[in-house]
């Protein structure tokens, strides 16, 4: 037994030691008071809106424009199946996917091509956080 353990080891590690293509990491508020939150973002905060769907404002740091915040408005639900913590934006989402599930990882979402041009999944961590994982489609 400890030899069949010990050969599935150096796989392991080399999953373990391979560098994940972290482009972003972007948090998200869900807020009914979008307006005021535009406003305190925006003018108090000074970001500027990089993007905003009527149902969600990403907010972008004009000095480092991967510093971001995402705000959803809490009324729509219905687009996401269940409210992401965190959006982390990788190189390839493919392969994380594959990654999550051959490590047992529960994935609540699946990998989908979304109409506004990302391709994405979620994924619960340890914590019973939901993570986004995606990329821009090309």
């Amino acid at each position: 037994m400890f030899f069949g353990l010990r050969a599935t080891l150096p796989s392991l590690e080399q999953d373990r030691r391979k560098p994940v293509n972290i482009r972003r990491v972007v948090p998200s508020i869900t807020s009914d008071r979008l307006e005021e939150s535009r406003e305190f973002y925006t003018e108090f905060l000074g970001f500027e809106v990089g993007m905003d769907m009527d149902w969600i404002v990403t907010f972008v740091s004009p000095s480092n424009p991967t510093a971001q915040i995402n705000l959803l408005r809490q009324d729509q639900s219905d687009l996401a199946p269940q409210e992401a913590a965190l959006s982390i934006e990788v190189a390839d989402v493919e392969e994380m996917h594959a990654k999550a599930v051959s490590r047992g990882h529960q994935i609540v979402y699946p990998l989908t091509n979304e109409p506004w041009g990302v391709r994405r999944f979620y994924v619960r961590d340890p914590n019973g956080v939901i993570i986004n994982v995606m990329n821009h489609l090309k």
